[in-house]
C-alpha cells in the first residue's frame, strides 16, 4: 500500500519546527516531501499569487506551496497565534491557513497553537494525528521522540553559538528570524560574505534562550511578540563579546520595522540594518555589508 505524502514548504514556520514535523510523520509511517531550497522560479511564482501587502517570506511560502501542491496528498499549514500571555506572533501569520485555502485547492493538515485557550504545540500533534485516527497515545509517543532529537540538535547548535561568542576575533551578531538568514535566496549569501571576511556570524536564534530569560526588558519592557522578544534576548546576552550587529528583515515587515528601529536607538555598537524585498532579493548587499566592515575596522 502506497504512504501518504506529507508536504513541508521549506519556507516560515520550517525553520523553526520544520524538522519536528518530519521525524513525527516518519515515525507515523508517512512520506514526507519537503520543496526545495527558494529559488528564483518558487519567489516568482509566490510573489505572482501574492497580494502586493504580502512581505517577502510569506511570498516565498505560497511559492513553495504552488511547487508541493501536486506532489504530496496533504501539505502543512500551521496557525500559532499565540504561545501565552504577551506572547503573539505576526498577524499575517495567523492567517495563514485562510490564505492557502483560499489560493489553492488542495487538502491542508494544519494544527492550531493558543497556549492563551489551552491549545499548546503536544496538542496540535495529537490534532494531527486524529485527522488519521491514529490514537493519541501513538501520537504523543511519536512527538515526545521527535522532541528528544530536536533537543539533542538544538543544544548542539546553542553550544557552538556559544563556544564562537568567546573566540578571539572579529564577531558580528545578527539579528534575524531563520526564515529569513536560513532561506538561499534571502540570507545565505550574507553568511557566504561574512565568512569569506573572517568574520565570525553568531545568529541570534542559535543562542541558547534560557541564558537570558526576559532580557528584551532591558530594550522594551512592554514588548509582547514572542519571537522578537526571542532575538533581544540574544542580543542582550552576545552584547558585550560581539563587534557589530546586522538586523536582517524582509519589506514590509511592519513588526520587524518597529522592534529593529526602536533597538538600534538604544545600542551604543556599529550596527547596519538590511531590508530584504523580492525586487532587489540581494542585490547591493555586498556592498552594504563591505561598508559596514570598514566601519568595524575604524570603531
Amino acid at each position: 500500500m502506497e504512504k501518504i505524502k506529507i508536504g513541508i514548504p521549506r519556507a516560515l514556520y520550517y525553520y523553526y519546527y520544520g524538522k519536528l514535523y518530519q521525524i513525527f510523520f516518519e515515525k507515523l509511517g508517512f512520506e514526507v516531501v519537503v520543496s526545495p531550497k527558494t529559488n528564483k522560479q518558487i519567489l516568482d511564482r509566490g510573489s505572482f499569487l501574492a497580494e502586493s501587502e504580502m512581505c517577502l517570506p510569506m511570498k516565498i511560502l505560497l511559492g513553495h506551496i504552488d511547487f508541493l501542491k501536486d506532489k504530496c496528498d496533504y501539505i502543512v499549514v500551521p496557525r500559532i497565534d499565540n504561545f501565552g500571555l504577551d506572547e503573539q506572533t505576526c498577524t499575517n501569520f495567523l492567517a495563514l491557513y485562510d490564505i492557502v485555502h483560499n489560493l489553492f485547492s488542495i487538502p491542508i493538515l494544519h494544527y492550531n497553537i493558543d497556549e492563551m485557550h489551552h491549545e499548546g504545540e503536544l496538542e496540535g500533534f495529537i490534532h494531527m494525528g486524529k485527522h488519521f485516527y491514529i490514537d493519541m497515545i501513538t501520537s504523543m509517543q511519536a512527538y515526545e521522540e521527535a522532541k528528544e532529537e530536536m533537543e539533542v540538535e538544538n543544544k548542539k547548535r546553542h553550544r557552538l553559538m556559544r563556544d564562537l561568542l568567546l573566540k578571539d576575533q572579529r564577531k558580528i551578531l545578527i539579528v534575524s528570524h531563520p526564515y529569513n538568514l536560513e532561506d538561499s535566496l534571502i540570507g545565505k549569501d550574507i553568511l557566504k560574505y561574512l565568512q569569506k571576511q573572517n568574520i565570525l556570524a553568531i545568529k541570534s536564534y542559535d543562542i541558547d534562550p534560557n541564558l537570558v530569560y526576559r532580557g528584551h526588558t532591558k530594550i522594551s519592557p512592554g514588548l509582547y511578540w514572542h519571537f522578537s522578544k526571542k532575538e533581544l534576548d540574544s542580543l542582550v546576552y552576545a552584547y558585550p563579546n560581539i563587534d557589530g550587529i546586522v538586523f536582517l528583515s524582509s519589506f514590509p515587515c511592519a513588526l520587524d520595522s518597529l522592534v529593529y528601529e526602536l533597538t538600534m536607538r538604544k545600542i551604543h555598537k556599529p550596527y547596519l540594518h538590511l531590508i530584504i524585498d523580492d525586487i532587489n532579493a540581494t542585490a547591493g548587499i555586498e556592498t552594504r555589508l563591505e561598508s559596514f566592515l570598514d566601519i568595524l575596522v575604524q570603531y
